[in-house]
């Protein structure tokens, strides 16, 4: 396995940019002109979970900008930072660092619950929120204490709370990524394939990965009875006024489907939501023809 950042810089028709925002430097891959709009891969990934939706939205006359989030990729992986707040304030200090003053945010899995908190973190940059595989981050909280499926499907966070384990799980092989792919994505579902499997394991056996992975969980977990936590949860029950679009897969094993529908209880503004049919969690490499097309037409209709 290769240990070099330079290893996700994958070459296509977009460019590789590195960007200063918010006290660390980021990648972008970045395609296209018109209005911009901002990607947000989940775990355990990278930008490159996005390489369809780039090619796509590009096409369809946008400015498109797929992040490796702090700690990933080839992004910088400094030891602290990995509260929703700062990782909030490192996407609206990209966005000005591209040169513009707002963005659509879409995120999938962590990216959409990071992509659910601009709005009320960051209201001035967020022109409008798409979350994938995610629900509003208050009903997924809940579900994770109430909701017996959900409570299972979150079995693997216990494993990361623990110090230096996880770490070393995701960094000695493939196995640990491997798995989560296989048991997040549709069940009996060609994808992943191997190739796309190893690329992803490889990329979070890079130096300071696993441990940054890890840190966002570690801090959704125990800062809930903290400060910081209950501050989080009073900063997101705000209404949120911009138009918001939420894709879910029907066969998603990482988020219960059912928990989609109630996030509208959070939205004062338009809300379009739309689930996918065979699909699981990674919605935008499972079934990118599809997401593009309600991307494309959400972003066609925005004000």
């Amino acid at each position: 396995m290769s240990n070099d950042a330079s290893s996700v810089l994958i070459e296509g028709p977009w460019e590789h940019r590195f960007v200063a925002a918010n006290g660390a430097r980021f990648h972008v891959a970045e395609i296209g002109q018109g209005p911009l709009v901002v990607l947000l891969h989940g775990f355990p990934q990278f930008w490159w979970a996005w390489r369809d939706q780039l090619i796509a939205l590009s096409g369809a006359g946008y400015h498109v900008a797929a992040i490796d989030l702090r700690g990933y990729g080839a992004s910088d992986k400094p030891p602290r930072g990995y509260d929703t707040f700062t990782l909030a304030a490192d996407v609206a200090s990209i966005v000005r660092s591209l040169g513009e003053g707002s963005a659509a945010i879409i995120g999938h899995g962590w990216g959409g619950w990071i992509a659910w908190s601009m709005p009320t973190m960051e209201p001035a940059v967020t022109r409008a929120v798409g979350a994938l595989g995610m629900p509003h981050p208050l009903v997924l909280r809940r579900a994770s204490l109430r909701n017996p499926a959900q409570v299972r499907a979150n079995a693997y966070l216990a494993g990361l709370q623990r110090p230096f384990v996880p770490e070393h799980q995701m960094s000695k092989g493939p196995a640990y990524v491997e798995h989560l792919l296989g048991a997040w994505s549709a069940p009996r579902g060609p994808w992943p394939s191997r190739d796309l499997a190893l690329r992803y394991a490889e990329a979070m056996a890079l130096p300071f990965v696993a441990h940054s992975a890890a840190e966002y969980y570690r801090w959704v977990v125990r800062s809930q009875l903290r400060l910081d936590g209950r501050r989080f949860a009073r900063c997101v029950k705000s209404s949120i006024t911009v138009p918001v679009l939420q894709l879910q897969g029907d066969q998603d094993r990482a988020v219960v489907p059912a928990l989609a529908s109630m996030s509208s209880a959070y939205v004062k503004g338009s809300f379009e939501q739309h689930s996918i049919a065979g699909a699981g969690h990674f919605l935008p490499e499972e079934a990118p023809r599809q997401v593009n097309t309600h991307l494309v037409n959400w972003l066609n209709g925005l004000p």
